[in-house]
């Protein structure tokens, strides 16, 4: 029998492999202001160019990976991914513009990031597991603990070589996707259809469900990343606290929840109802953006932003599993217009609260509070939802 297990292993580097390129870079963000004299308005092209790039390779896999072939993709995201955080060690201080370097390298992983995105979960979707919904949920986990690992061990390197060492830390990251080459070049890769009997994109859409699910997506890739990229700069505002704590109590945290969520439902999810645990913890969402926008309170509106984690952890997988499960035949499509539009959610979330936050004089609070329209939406998106499910 085929050894599934590696194939399982090798996606869960994968989702490692991608929570290293998504939270990297930004832990070096005022490294890179004060080392190369980059505006921080110039810097904010990093992230930007980062979640575009990703958006590009998730609609270029709606249409081209079912031609080009699993195996020669998923291996190409760990070559591209290892080959970006190499680059970024060396190429801006090659290139006469160092913002070029940067940007250039964080495409090159971001195309690696992009494919891990769509991939990896039909990848394990097709392998013969039991129960897919828990097991989608385990495996969406291991990029919670690759971020909360990405930025512990970064902020203890940093604590005992130094931030001038920041480059030789970019290429021991790059060992992770490199040795993952292997793993997923002889590691067994089933699809999740036969070839050409997939649904494609216009298909997809001419369904009413599906475009419940692509908002569904929207709203919780804006519901977590919102949260996610403001609880640093929450937990400094609001506690007075100094970068590295604030990273560690808002952003690590966060991560820390949302892969306890994930976990759980990864162990018992035979025994609860998806969407029930999915309503549940939108419910639990919106409780979280009022905590963080209207308490007065700090510790409160902390504790809001940390276990919004919590709350959020099964929207990403839990919107996969229920649209895998209502199109069986979507195939790399459904999963790469789904990837597509969380990033799109993951996009426009941080900038609403961060606009809103500096109209409102910097009041974060303010921007959180405006931000609780992602969590709200996606509550009622999950009630449809729960009601076209039973209509069936």
């Amino acid at each position: 029998m085929p050894n599934y297990r590696k194939t399982k292993r090798a996606c869960y580097m994968g989702f490692i492999t991608q929570a290293i390129a998504a939270n990297f870079a930004p832990l070096l963000f005022l490294k890179f202001h004060n080392d190369y004299q980059i505006t921080l308005g110039k810097i904010a092209l990093i992230s930007t160019c980062f979640f575009l790039t990703q958006l590009l390779v998730d609609l270029f896999c709606a249409k081209f990976v079912d031609k080009i072939g699993y195996r020669i993709c998923i291996v190409t995201s760990e070559v591209c991914s290892a080959a970006g955080l190499v680059g970024l060690a060396f190429l801006p201080d090659l290139l006469p513009e160092p913002l070029v370097g940067i940007i250039l390298s964080v495409i090159v992983y971001a195309v690696g990031s992009g494919l891990i995105e769509v991939l990896c979960s039909p990848i394990v979707e097709a392998c013969p597991f039991d129960n897919k919904e828990a097991t989608m949920s385990l495996l969406h986990s291991f990029y919670c603990w690759g971020a909360v690992g990405t930025i512990v061990i970064s902020t203890l390197f940093f604590a005992v070589f130094g931030m001038d060492s920041w480059k030789w830390l970019a290429v021991l990251w790059a060992l992770v996707p490199a040795i993952n080459i292997y793993n997923f070049a002889t590691c067994p890769i089933e699809h999740l259809v036969d070839e050409g009997e997939g649904m494609g994109i216009k298909e997809l859409f001419r369904k009413p469900l599906f475009w419940l699910s692509i908002c569904l997506m929207i709203c919780s890739g804006a519901s977590e990343l919102a949260m996610a990229q403001w609880a640093s700069a929450y937990a400094e505002a609001a506690l007075g606290l100094s970068k590295t704590v604030g990273d560690l109590a808002g952003p690590c945290m966060f991560a820390v929840t949302m892969g306890i969520s994930r976990i759980i439902f990864g162990k018992y999810g035979d025994k609860m109802d998806l969407m029930k645990f999915m309503i549940g913890s939108g419910i639990l969402c919106v409780i979280c953006y009022l905590l963080a926008s209207v308490s007065s309170n700090p510790i409160s509106g902390l504790m809001g932003c940390i276990i919004c984690g919590f709350s959020v952890g099964i929207m990403w997988p839990g919107t996969i599993s229920i649209s895998s499960e209502r199109f069986p035949a979507g195939g790399t499509a459904m999963f790469a217009l789904l990837a597509m539009a969380g990033d799109l959610g993951g996009s426009i979330g941080p900038g609403i609260v961060g606009r809103v936050t500096q109209s409102a004089g910097d009041n974060i609070r303010a921007g959180m509070g405006v931000g609780l329209l992602f969590p709200v939406t996606l509550l009622i998106m999950l009630f449809i939802f729960a009601r076209q499910k039973n209509n069936k």
